[in-house]
């Protein structure tokens, strides 16, 4: 009796005041926190930036890349395979400026190497317009996105730099350059368009440069003719190839 006499006395109040405080503390941390071995920090929101490389969506494969490439059948006129390099990019484009943004500019037209000659495309194809003559390169590339976007946002800055300058060709013959900026259709992440028009001896060289970034990847091409350009050519590519890409990238990501 005495011990049920012991059992049944009331907690002082300084020790009812511990408990309690102890069962809420418990109660506050969840039933998984309760699990946490003693002296684990608690997880902390991440950005996207410090997340693990696993949530990085993957690098196209070369045969992801190739699936994602366009075709004829994806532009408006009569379109088909290349059949070699056409013969205006060594007499027109390959030339110089006094300006090294405008040189590095007329560089990218002849070399396609938009985004370094140390990244090689994944994926590429060439396209001749054969009623009008105009020449399609097409490119998908893997890059950094903050490299890709620095590369648009350079593009961006060449209408107002590069607007109208003198290119001279290896003879010193000098050429009159226009660069205006062109207006792609909402495609990708960030994109950034270019029309070049170079004045040669008794010629007109129309180049259309564009660029797409969804992720990690990008596709480039140039479209340049002789004749009245082929801008629809330039805008359906634009978008068709944005679209496939994109399509690739989640079939991509589903697999891994």
């Amino acid at each position: 009796m005495q011990h049920a006499a012991l059992a049944a006395r009331p907690l002082p109040a300084a020790a009812l005041s511990a408990l309690l405080v102890l069962t809420a503390a418990a109660c506050s941390t969840g039933g998984r926190g309760a699990d946490r071995p003693a002296g684990t920090a608690p997880a902390t929101p991440q950005s996207p930036a410090a997340l693990p490389s696993a949530t990085v969506p993957p690098v196209l494969t070369r045969e992801q890349a190739t699936a994602a490439l366009i075709t004829a059948a994806d532009l408006e006129g009569a379109w088909e395979p290349t059949r070699g390099a056409a013969t205006w990019r060594d007499a027109v484009l390959k030339s110089t400026a006094g300006r090294p943004d405008c040189t590095r500019l007329l560089d990218v037209l002849y070399t396609e190497d938009l985004f370094g000659a140390d990244t090689a495309p994944r994926a590429a194809t060439a396209l001749d317009e054969v009623t009008g003559g105009a020449q399609l390169h097409y490119r998908i590339t893997s890059h950094r996105a903050a490299d890709i976007d620095a590369t648009l946002a350079w593009l961006g800055t060449l209408p107002d730099t590069c607007g109208h300058f003198t290119a001279r060709a290896a003879r010193g013959v000098p050429r009159d350059v226009r660069v205006t900026g062109v207006t792609l259709p909402g495609a990708g992440d960030a994109r950034q368009g270019l029309r070049v028009t170079v004045h040669a001896e008794d010629a007109v060289l129309t180049v259309s440069l564009a660029a797409v970034r969804l992720g990690d990847d990008a596709i480039s091409l140039t479209n340049g003719t002789l004749d009245e350009p082929a801008d629809d050519a330039t805008l359906a590519a634009v978008e068709a190839g944005a679209e496939r890409l994109a399509e690739v990238r989640r079939q991509g990501r589903a697999q891994v």
